[in-house]
């Protein structure tokens, strides 16, 4: 116990900088809120499909929620049915189990649907690529609007581009 209390205390705080992220998601949080009621009049839906992912980018999702940044807030939820989603979030390489579940899940988005493939898996097909489980990357099944590489991408860039997919399309 005394040795881990030491490396906390030698390791410090690495967490984000309050000041230079908060102008940042200001800027991208009021665009895409103008773009949003502009153009929706309502909440941005998104459908999060995980298609085989090693749940990193899953924890980086769910870190947008939190107050820090506050997707909610944005008027951006996560709903549990395609039929009710405007974007798809898929992460992961596509397992071969996942193709027909993905496309069914794309086929019943109502338009217009935007895609956005997560992280590196999701990107690439990441460390597994095509292999006799994964079909690799997202735009090997469905068509895709963004991707967001990292492994796993932090809050803030799944926010810059979820913005970005929406402002591109509306400009």
């Amino acid at each position: 116990m005394y040795s881990l209390l030491k490396q906390i205390f030698r390791t410090g705080i690495k967490t984000e900088t309050r000041l230079i992220n908060s102008t940042v998601r200001l800027q991208v949080s009021s665009d895409l809120q103008k773009t949003l009621v502009k153009h929706f009049g309502r909440a941005l839906a998104i459908r999060h499909v995980d298609a085989g992912s090693c749940n990193g980018c899953e924890l980086e999702i769910q870190a947008t929620n939190n107050p820090y940044y506050n997707l909610e807030g944005l008027g951006i939820h996560f709903v549990a049915s395609p039929k009710h989603a405007d974007l798809l979030l898929v992460t992961g390489p596509v397992s071969k189990h996942m193709e027909i579940a993905l496309k069914r899940t794309y086929d019943a988005m109502p338009e217009p649907k935007w895609v956005i493939a997560l992280g590196d898996c999701g990107c690439t097909g990441g460390i597994f690529g095509e292999t006799y489980a994964t079909s690799g990357k997202v735009s090997n099944i469905i068509p895709v609007d963004l991707t967001i590489p990292g492994c796993p991408p932090t809050p803030m860039q799944i926010l810059q581009g979820i913005s970005a997919v929406i402002l591109k399309s509306f400009s």
